[in-house]
């Protein structure tokens, strides 16, 4: 599941929202390095509440590639500091402020939740420390809140949905409608949806939205069938998409829509979801049955550490460790050195178990948009949506 959180449903909330932040995470100084002295980076993750199982997953794999690079980057051993951010915003800046200035940390990864990650976009922006983004999709980070020292390892919202829509265009759907919560991450899919869809030669007629976080579907469902529509789009995540998916199909217009969307409709959800979800495609950077050998030595890997299967979430990890690696690697341990440090991650090429990505100039990643179907609980990966794809970094202007 990604951003779910109602903060700054507009565009211009998000850029309101981290102009505040700027003030507290902007006086925070940066720690100095010291010769020998063990690389502090800090994992800002929810380890509780309702993402905790993302956060750990992300975490975990993170851990997983350190392991592998024998517990140091750039020749310093690594001290993982974990932070719990509860997955709410009201306690971000506090969070932040603790990893920079008490922990000491020289660089952050983080976090699930959109709302909370702008707090730390703000303190990369403001004192050039490193942040590599494992999770949340909101496009500001890489839009027109980019920076040098800001880089993402997981998706925008705008890329899986753009990738839906480009599929549905080439199997002939002319006509779509668009349903979702009315907040950031439901509209930015809904703008990836709509463009994909229109680059494939169709339209999308509708959309019908509901405040976040309802779950009254029954309104919007009574108004498909008069749509005169091909397909459904959708973006919901958690719960709403378990409640939402069910009740598609209890409504009795599954077999006369189609229903789709953004990969986190099914992601994490199918056994929830039950028979309502089978055949529903969706689109997504990772899915069930990437056969390619890094997907299958992560896979045993990740198994064999955590006893859990490995998800989209413990792959984003696993490159944020990747990503920020190269890096440290490129300036032997030391994060301040910011020229060479965003060289060398603007440039990497990262061996993912999603296939290998590199990174646009906003710092998304390029990366393939997996055309998926659910098939007896898994989200089957049957082709390929839209092939290195990367955001269209709309507003990024680099300092």
């Amino acid at each position: 599941m990604p951003d779910r959180a109602p903060i700054a449903t507009t565009r211009r909330g998000l850029l309101v929202g981290a102009a505040g932040l700027a003030a507290s995470a902007g006086a925070l100084p940066r720690p100095a390095i010291a010769q020998g002295s063990p690389l502090r980076i800090g994992l800002m993750l929810p380890f509780s509440g309702t993402f905790a199982a993302l956060g750990e997953n992300i975490a975990a794999a993170f851990e997983l590639h350190l392991q592998e690079r024998g517990g140091r980057m750039g020749g310093r051993p690594v001290q993982v500091i974990r932070l719990d951010d509860e997955s709410n915003p009201a306690n971000a800046v506090q969070n932040v402020n603790r990893l920079i200035g008490r922990d000491r940390a020289e660089a952050l990864v983080g976090t699930v939740h959109s709302g909370v990650v702008m707090a730390l976009v703000q303190a990369s922006r403001e004192r050039g420390v490193p942040l590599v983004i494992p999770n949340a999709g909101n496009v500001a980070a890489t839009r027109e809140l980019c920076a040098p020292t800001v880089f993402r390892a997981s998706f925008s919202n705008w890329q899986p949905a753009y990738g839906m829509g480009l599929a549905l265009g080439k199997q002939g759907v002319k006509r779509a409608a668009w349903i979702t919560w009315d907040y950031a991450a439901g509209n930015e899919a809904g703008e990836g949806f709509r463009e994909g869809l229109r680059a494939g030669g169709g339209e999308v007629v509708r959309e019908l939205k509901l405040p976040f976080p309802e779950t009254n579907f029954q309104p919007l469902l009574a108004q498909v069938p008069g749509l005169n529509v091909e397909a459904v789009g959708s973006f919901f995540a958690g719960g709403g998409a378990v409640q939402f998916v069910r009740e598609y199909a209890a409504a009795g217009l599954k077999e006369r829509v189609p229903l789709c969307g953004s990969g986190f409709l099914t992601e994490g959800t199918l056994a929830a979801q039950g028979a309502a979800a089978e055949g529903i495609r969706t689109a997504l950077h990772y899915g069930d049955g990437l056969d390619n050998p890094k997907n299958r030595t992560f896979r045993a890997a990740f198994k064999e550490k955590t006893t859990r299967e490995a998800d989209v979430y413990a792959v984003q990890g696993y490159d944020s460790a990747q990503l920020l690696g190269v890096g440290l690697d490129a300036t032997r341990g030391d994060p301040a050195a910011e020229r060479e440090l965003v060289r060398a991650m603007r440039g990497a090429r990262i061996d993912s178990p999603r296939g290998a990505f590199t990174l646009s100039p906003s710092h998304n990643p390029v990366q393939n948009i997996y055309l998926r179907e659910a098939k007896g609980g898994e989200n089957r990966v049957i082709g390929i949506a839209a092939e290195a794809l990367a955001d269209p970094g709309t507003g990024c202007r680099m300092a």
